[in-house]
């Protein structure tokens, strides 16, 4: 599938056409500790409806996995959960400078986005935003705690409008 997008973008580079910017979902965090997979449980709402141009995918807490994937990007929404001290179901859109300038745990995971990301190569700095949830409960479950649940259908459309910004 990327050998078919990389060729694409060379038919239309060649052909002097602006190339239409490539946008990145992913979906952090542990879903076996509820409400630190809401990430993961948004991306999944969203890899079903997704424009072209635009992939969702499952990172989980597999940042260095996913460092082929940040540098095809041209823009990151990364979805986690964000432990900054607001009420659980508090939703935080931050861009890399809030994010690593704010006292928030950026991420639950011992490596997050944004130490992941000092591992692409230099001369690639993709536009990235992050939405986090305030987690109510990181205990051993599959479900998000109802704090978490009610605010989830707000998450999943912050991220459809941020999508839809940037293809527009």
């Amino acid at each position: 599938m990327a050998a078919i997008g990389i060729g694409f973008w060379f038919v239309r580079k060649r052909r002097g056409l602006r190339r239409r910017s490539c946008v990145l979902v992913v979906g952090l965090g542990n879903l076996l500790l509820r409400d630190d997979g809401v990430g993961v449980h948004a991306v999944r709402a969203l890899q079903h409806c997704v424009p072209r141009g635009v992939r969702a995918v499952e990172v989980g807490t597999a940042v260095l996995d996913a460092l082929h994937l940040f540098e095809w990007a041209d823009r990151i929404l990364a979805m986690d959960a964000v432990q900054a001290g607001g009420a659980p179901g508090t939703i935080y859109q931050l861009g890399v400078e809030g994010a690593a300038s704010r006292p928030v745990k950026g991420s639950l995971h011992e490596l997050d986005l944004l130490a992941g990301l000092r591992f692409v190569k230099t001369d690639h700095h993709p536009e990235i935003a992050i939405l986090g949830v305030e987690p109510q409960s990181i205990d051993v479950g599959l479900d998000l705690s109802p704090s978490v649940q009610s605010v989830f259908p707000r998450l999943v459309e912050a991220a459809r409008d941020i999508i839809r910004r940037w293809r527009a």
